[in-house]
C-alpha cells in the first residue's frame, strides 16, 4: 500500500498542480477529492502551460487513470469543455473516471450564486460564481443530484422537476428573476449523460480495490487549509474540507490508508476574495511580489492579494494535516528582493498567541511578527539540488522548517517539471 496525499497550506494558488504532476508520474492513480470548478491548477509541460479546473492533474500522463470522487461537486459542462481542449493540445483523454456519488452543478446553483453574491453587498464572501456553495447546499439539504441520478432518465426527470419547482419560486419571489426551463436542463443534462455514461463508477470500492492491491495512490486536494469550510478564514472560505482529513470523506478511503502527507507551501503568502491577510502588503512590496510572479487567478483572473509568507499558518495547516513534508514552491520569484521577511509568531494585545484565532475580529488585529533575511539576488531557476541553493535561500526554507516542524521535501525554482529540487526521495 503506497498513497500520498497532497494539499494546500495556504489560501490556495500553492502550486498544487505542480506537485501532483511531478508526484503522479511515480503513481498509478491520481484522486481529486474536493472542490469543483472554482478551483484551478496550472501545470507547464515543456514550456506550455495546462489550465485545469476539474480533470485531476495526472491527466497530463499517459497511462495514469485519474478520478474524480465523491467530495467533488462535479459540473458536467466545464469538464466536457476541458476535455475537448486538452484534445486539441494533442492530450490523449481515455483514462478518466468520475464517481457516481459526485453531486451535480445545475444551472440553478450557477446563477444564484451569482445572484445571492451580489445581494449580500459589502458583506460578500468573494465566491467565484461558479454554483460550488449553492451545489454543496443543495447536497446538505438533501435535495442534490448525484451522478448516479444524472445517468438514471426516470430519477433524473423527476428530481429536476421538484427542484426546479422550488428554485424557480426562489428565482422569482426573491429575485425577481425569469424561471428557468426545465424542458431545456432536461435535454442538455441528459447530452452530457449520454457522454459521461461509461466513466462513471463507484469509486470507493474502486479505490479500496486498488490501495489493497498495492497500487500508488496519489489524492489532489483543491483550494488550501485557510479555506476549509471549517478551519480556514470563515465566512471567507470555500465549501468543502481541502485539509488532508477530506480525503477520507471526498474519496472514500479510510485514514490507516494514507501513508503520507505534502503540503505545498508558496514562498511567500497570496489570497484572492475577501477576508483577513495577516502578512498582506499593500504597498509597492505586494505589488512587486504581484508582477514578478504574475499574480491572477486561473479561473477567473482576477488580481490576488500578496504579502510575506505566513509560517504561522503553515505550522497551523501543518498539525490539521499531519504533514510529513513541505513542497515548496515560485521560490525563485524572490531571487529579485534584496530583503525578505517571514511571520514566524501573532503577538495580539501585546502578547504571543500561540494559536490560529477562530474570530476574524482577531484575526484582523493580530500583530505578525516578522523575522527579516537577506536576500539573494541570485537566479535559482537552473538549480537541481538543494545544496547548490544560495546559503541565504537555504537559511530562510530551515527558518521555515524549524517554526513550522515539518521537513522540506521539494523546493520549485520554475513552473516545468524539471525545475524541481527533491530532498525526499522515495514519496511512495
Amino acid at each position: 500500500m503506497s498513497t500520498v496525499v497532497v494539499t494546500g497550506t495556504q489560501w490556495g494558488d500553492e502550486g498544487k498542480g505542480k506537485i501532483v504532476d511531478y508526484l503522479a508520474e511515480q503513481s498509478d492513480i491520481v484522486v481529486r477529492y474536493q472542490g469543483g470548478s472554482n478551483a484551478g491548477h496550472t501545470v507547464s509541460v515543456g514550456g506550455k502551460e495546462f489550465k485545469l479546473r476539474l480533470m485531476p492533474s495526472g491527466i497530463l500522463y499517459k497511462g495514469k487513470k485519474c478520478i474524480i470522487g465523491d467530495g467533488v461537486v462535479f459540473d458536467p459542462e466545464v469538464l466536457l469543455s476541458e476535455i475537448e481542449n486538452l484534445k486539441k493540445e494533442g492530450i490523449e483523454i481515455a483514462d478518466y473516471l468520475i464517481s457516481n456519488r459526485a453531486q451535480v452543478v445545475m444551472p440553478y446553483h450557477r446563477l444564484m450564486d451569482g445572484l445571492e453574491e451580489d445581494n449580500r453587498g459589502h458583506a460578500k464572501i468573494g465566491t467565484t460564481k461558479r454554483g460550488i456553495g449553492p451545489c454543496y447546499m443543495d447536497r446538505d439539504r438533501r435535495i442534490g443530484i448525484r451522478m448516479c441520478d444524472l445517468i438514471d432518465d426516470e430519477v433524473f426527470a423527476a428530481k429536476l422537476k421538484t427542484n426546479l419547482e422550488t428554485k424557480n419560486r426562489e428565482l422569482e419571489i426573491l429575485y425577481g428573476q425569469q424561471p428557468l426551463s426545465y424542458e431545456k436542463i432536461l435535454k442538455e443534462y441528459r447530452d452530457y449523460a449520454d457522454k459521461l455514461r461509461p466513466f462513471i463508477i463507484d469509486t470507493p470500492s474502486y479505490l479500496n480495490k486498488a490501495v489493497r492491491d498495492g497500487k500508488k495512490v496519489l489524492f489532489e486536494g483543491a483550494q488550501a487549509t485557510m479555506l476549509d469550510i471549517d478551519y480556514g478564514t470563515y465566512p471567507y472560505v470555500t465549501a468543502s474540507h481541502p485539509i488532508a482529513g477530506g480525503v477520507c470523506v471526498g474519496a472514500g478511503i479510510g485514514p490507516k490508508n494514507i501513508n503520507t502527507t505534502v503540503g505545498v507551501v508558496k514562498a511567500y503568502c497570496t489570497r484572492v476574495g475577501e477576508g483577513p491577510f495577516p502578512t498582506e502588503q499593500l504597498n509597492e512590496i505586494g505589488n512587486k511580489i504581484r508582477n514578478v510572479g504574475h499574480e491572477f487567478g486561473t479561473v477567473t483572473g482576477r488580481p490576488r492579494r500578496t504579502g510575506w509568507l505566513d509560517a504561522c499558518v503553515v505550522k497551523y495547516a501543518g498539525y490539521l494535516g499531519s504533514l510529513d513534508y513541505l513542497a515548496i514552491t515560485r521560490l525563485d520569484i524572490l531571487d529579485h528582493f534584496d530583503e525578505i521577511k517571514m511571520c514566524v509568531a501573532y503577538k495580539y494585545n501585546g502578547k504571543i498567541i500561540d494559536e490560529m484565532p477562530a474570530n476574524l475580529r482577531i484575526l484582523g488585529k493580530i500583530e505578525p511578527v516578522y523575522e527579516t533575511f537577506a536576500g539573494w539576488n541570485t537566479d535559482t531557476c537552473a538549480i537541481r539540488k538543494y545544496e547548490d541553493l544560495p546559503k541565504e535561500a537555504q537559511i530562510y526554507l530551515k527558518r521555515l522548517s524549524e517554526v513550522t516542524d515539518v521537513k522540506i521535501g521539494f523546493v520549485s525554482v520554475g513552473p516545468n517539471r524539471d525545475q524541481t529540487i527533491v530532498c525526499a526521495h522515495n514519496i511512495f
